[in-house]
């Protein structure tokens, strides 16, 4: 696949943002897509942008469940998806515990930066979607557009929110991105 640095990433966060929160989520019959993600990933893909999930599974590092677990939720992931005509670009995981000190923890850049590398986008240009402060803050440190969706915990974190924008999910996130982009549009053409 050609690298291309101009080309635009949607970084999504897994829990809260794309699927139903669910503690500690390691049976894949709890995965449950949240209402209107299909259509809205969609949207994101019909603008010309990429898709990434990148998300923290410290339930690995607590002994919760196990990795295999994990990729049977990921498939069920994926099938559902699937039904809904998207598919993500990469799916990267953070399997340590909060206090284990790694560098692919959200809100550090570890994973992001791994998929920039892999996927050959710019940070700066990431559109970074979740419900948690660890989302934005990833996202803030970046360089790249945040947009806090109120489903998940972000209605509960909203107030202490960094984010460029507050949206009501995923649907309102695809509305923003196609909004901001059109006014980049209109803003870089010669008059």
């Amino acid at each position: 696949m050609p690298k291309n640095p101009e080309r635009r990433f949607v970084i999504l966060d897994r829990d809260g943002t794309i699927i139903e929160e669910r503690e500690y989520l390691s049976d894949p019959e709890q995965v449950m897509l949240i209402p209107g993600v299909g259509a809205a990933l969609r949207k994101l893909r019909r603008m010309g942008l990429g898709l990434v999930m990148i998300t923290n599974q410290s339930g690995i590092g607590r002994g919760f469940f196990d990795q295999v677990e994990l990729e049977r939720v990921h498939e069920r992931l994926k099938q559902l998806l699937d039904r809904e005509g998207v598919h993500l670009d990469g799916l990267y995981i953070c399997p340590h515990k909060p206090d284990d000190g790694c560098g692919c923890r959200k809100p550090r850049l570890g994973l992001l930066q791994r998929a920039a590398k892999d996927l050959g986008f710019s940070l700066e240009r990431a559109l970074i979607i979740g419900d948690k402060p660890s989302d934005m803050e990833m996202g803030r440190v970046a360089g790249g557009t945040t947009i806090l969706v109120r489903t998940g915990y972000g209605s509960q974190t909203e107030k202490a929110s960094v984010a460029d924008f507050v949206v009501d999910d995923l649907g309102g996130a695809a509305a923003s991105i196609r909004s901001l982009l059109r006014k980049k549009a209109t803003t870089t053409q010669p008059s």
